[in-house]
C-alpha cells in the first residue's frame, strides 16, 4: 500500500486532506463554485469530443474532393500502362 500512496496510508490522506482545503479556501476566496468548475470540465470534454468530429467531418470532405480527381486519373493512367504493356 505505501508505494501506491507514496509513504504511509494515513499521512499522505493526511496531507491530501490539507492541501484540499487549502486548495478549497483559495477557489472559495476567488468565487470559483465546485459546481461550476465541474461544468466547466464537462464542456471543455464536450467542445474537444466535437472539435474530433468536425476534424474527422473536414478531412472526409477534402478527402471526397480529391478522390474525383486523382481517382479517376490513376485509372485512366493504369488503362494506359496496361494498353502501351501489352503492345509491347
Amino acid at each position: 500500500m505505501d508505494r501506491i500512496f507514496g509513504g504511509p496510508v494515513l499521512a499522505t490522506i493526511f496531507k491530501l486532506a490539507v492541501a484540499s482545503v487549502a486548495v478549497g479556501i483559495v477557489l472559495a476566496i476567488l468565487g470559483i463554485k465546485p459546481i461550476d468548475l465541474w461544468r466547466d470540465f464537462l464542456d471543455t470534454a464536450i467542445r474537444v469530443w466535437e472539435m474530433g468530429f468536425e476534424a474527422i467531418d473536414w478531412s472526409f470532405q477534402y478527402l471526397v474532393l480529391g478522390a474525383i480527381v486523382v481517382v479517376p486519373i490513376f485509372i485512366v493512367v493504369r488503362l494506359w500502362t496496361m494498353m502501351t504493356e501489352r503492345g509491347k
